[in-house]
């Protein structure tokens, strides 16, 4: 009786075995349902970002100077002309005013030259005027001496003389001539010279008078105001960064798209921009030929108005669009699922009470999407949630 007990619970036992295990039933509202369906597959990549302005103005220090006053905090809207912080520094006040003494200085020995050269041509024109007077004077007595001679009145002796002095009246006028012209050649040299030095002077003055204008910080163009962390009393050296200051209409998103899927972006693709406020659409038009943490990071220029609350370093999430593929059989991506390989899904049965383990060819993968090259058909539905728990099974039932 005994063997006989032990014989036929072994034989249940190994009948049991032999069954499958039950199907578990699983709640349809905790699973992510999904229905292939052919059309246009769109590639799409997407990553996290910030918004940050296209331009910013670097606001540097031209003079070394103490902070004073500080008008302004971080954020405000500021225009071309408003002042930002107020620097002082006393040699930079003295300098310029050397400047300007060495300018005014120098301005009076323009006036002192000219005054002077011309003077001295002036004189010179006299001279000529005498030399010209004696030489007329000369060839009249020479002209006079020559009719005398014929009356046997003068010598020959004497008008040769005569002769020999209107010689030597045309060889001075013309020397004082000569004078008059090399004395008006260097008086236009001279005071060319001169006026270089003023206007060399001049450029040193203003250039003094722009540092010293340049400590009245002002923003020079409309903007936001960024990173102003300059205290009153702290002290400031030539080129440092006194503020930045931002286009509030020039923001540009600047994505972080992973480094295995950047290959498929290129300039020019369309992109979209969720600022958490609303969708703002762009174009790529930079791409970092550098990879940082595992991320390329991609520039795209907003286009259009953005939406409300949009600012410098908010965080968005951003969308470009790689690709358009017409007629192609797609569905939802899967979780787990990878472009080019194979993989177990659970597809949905007409009447909607279970689901079998069906196995599909997954093709491109996109960041909403998969192309679906084997395994499905249109109108299929299959559950693209995370079924790793199930494994075990080839059927589920639905609840």
């Amino acid at each position: 009786m005994l063997a006989a007990a032990a014989a036929g619970i072994a034989v249940v036992a190994l009948l049991v075995t032999g069954f499958e295990p039950a199907a578990p039933t699983l709640d349809l509202r905790t699973l992510l349902l999904a229905e292939a369906e052919r059309g246009t597959f769109e590639m799409v990549v997407r990553g996290p970002g910030t918004l940050v302005p296209e331009r910013i103005r670097w606001i540097t220090a031209l003079t070394a100077g103490r902070v004073e006053q500080r008008f302004l905090d971080s954020g405000e809207t500021v225009e071309a002309e408003t002042v930002i912080l107020q620097l002082s520094n006393p040699d930079v006040e003295l300098e310029a005013l050397d400047a300007q003494r060495q300018l005014t200085a120098s301005r009076g020995e323009l006036l002192e030259l000219r005054t002077g050269l011309e003077e001295q041509r002036l004189n010179q024109l006299s001279t000529v005027a005498r030399a010209r007077a004696a030489r007329q004077a000369a060839v009249r007595d020479a002209e006079a001496s020559e009719g005398l001679v014929a009356k046997n009145i003068v010598s020959s002796i004497e008008a040769s003389e005569k002769r020999d002095r209107v010689e030597e009246m045309n060889a001075v006028y013309r020397a004082e001539k000569d004078r008059l012209a090399l004395v008006e050649a260097n008086m236009a040299a001279k005071i060319a010279l001169q006026e270089e030095e003023v206007l060399r002077l001049e450029e040193i003055a203003a250039f003094h008078v722009e540092r010293v204008e340049s400590m009245t910080v002002r923003a020079g163009t409309p903007g936001v105001l960024q990173d102003t962390d300059l205290e009153i009393g702290q002290w400031v050296q030539p080129g440092e960064t006194l503020a930045k200051l931002a286009e509030p209409k020039g923001l540009k998103a600047v994505l972080r798209i992973p480094e295995t899927v950047a290959r498929d972006v290129a300039v020019g693709q369309p992109s979209q921009v969720d600022t958490r406020n609303g969708i703002a659409r762009g174009r790529v038009f930079r791409i970092d030929p550098a990879v940082r943490n595992g991320s390329v990071e991609v520039h795209v220029r907003l286009e259009g108005e953005l939406p409300r609350g949009s600012r410098s370093d908010l965080s968005v999430d951003g969308s470009i669009e790689t690709a358009r593929v017409d007629d192609v059989l797609f569905v939802s991506r899967p979780a787990f699922s990878q472009a080019d390989s194979k993989m177990a899904l659970f597809k949905v049965d007409a009447g909607g009470g279970s689901a079998v383990r069906v196995n599909v060819e997954i093709g491109r993968v996109s960041a909403n999407t998969a192309e679906v090259r084997e395994g499905l058909e249109p109108g299929d539905r299959v559950i693209v949630s995370d079924m790793s728990r199930w494994d075990s099974f080839d059927r589920i039932d639905l609840d």
